[in-house]
């Protein structure tokens, strides 16, 4: 198991990389969005991973509309899921995360999932080509059920799920659920804590999240793999007292 943070795109890209490095993370979830990390010098990124033996996890942006049913607007959003790709696989990662697309035509609502299984076979195909593992998250409905996840999941060969416990804490089904009906396509976790509504990011303990819980469920997968906290502060000091707490307490239920 690996424990590693999300860079906060509001800031530097290469300061969070220190911050990560220094803090003593395993690995660095590398979210390539604004207003601050859209753009990469992989090599000056590159050095700061090799100086504390950082390994990287590609995140997306949240917001690109790839499902959208304009077929303009899916290949330029493939354009740059591919730019990322690239970043990624240079950076020596092996899983890119992607998110739900809620983007759609009111009129055309009940064909958002038949949406995302015909926009993301490019993709997995694309990023496979750099070595990269597509990985999509869970969120908000439909993508908060398992039943979404099982149609998608079916329809796609190579795709896989990233499951996020602060999501999963507000959706329908819980973390429970999800690791009981699809562990074995779990390839990827988020922890953070809320209190049920939504998507805090706070540190593990302030919500209502039950660890214990969350953290056996995950472990009776089998899984071993990528934990990122994905925790945010303003304030430097209070960010790595909440990331250091926090991971101190998954390591203490792991």
């Amino acid at each position: 198991m690996k424990i590693g943070m999300m860079n906060n795109p509001s800031k530097s890209i290469y300061d969070e990389g220190v911050f990560c490095g220094k803090a003593g993370f395993d690995f660095l979830d590398l979210t390539i969005e604004g207003p601050n990390a859209t753009s990469v010098d992989i090599t000056k990124l590159r050095s700061i991973l090799d100086v504390y033996g950082l390994s990287v996890v590609g995140h997306t942006d949240p917001c690109l509309p790839y499902a959208y049913p304009v077929q303009g607007i899916r290949e330029a959003c493939l354009t740059e899921l591919a730019r990322c790709a690239g970043i990624f696989s240079a950076l020596g990662a092996h899983i890119m995360n992607i998110h739900p697309c809620y983007f759609c035509p009111p009129a055309m609502r009940n064909d958002l999932i038949a949406f995302h299984i015909e926009a993301l076979k490019p993709v997995v195909e694309m990023a496979a080509s750099h070595g990269l593992t597509v990985v999509i998250e869970n969120y908000k409905a439909p993508f908060d059920r398992v039943s979404t996840f099982k149609k998608i999941l079916e329809a796609i060969p190579g795709l896989q799920l990233h499951l996020d416990f602060g999501h999963a804490n507000f959706g329908l089904d819980n973390h429970a659920v999800f690791c009981k009906e699809l562990g074995e396509h779990i390839r990827h976790v988020h922890f953070s804590d809320n209190r049920s509504r939504t998507d805090d990011h706070m540190p593990l303990g302030v919500g209502t999240v039950d660890w214990k819980n969350a953290v056996n469920s995950l472990k009776t997968t089998g899984y071993n793999d990528t934990i990122t906290l994905e925790i945010f502060c303003g304030d430097p000091d209070m960010q790595y007292t909440y990331l250091d707490m926090s991971r101190k307490l998954v390591t203490d239920l792991w």
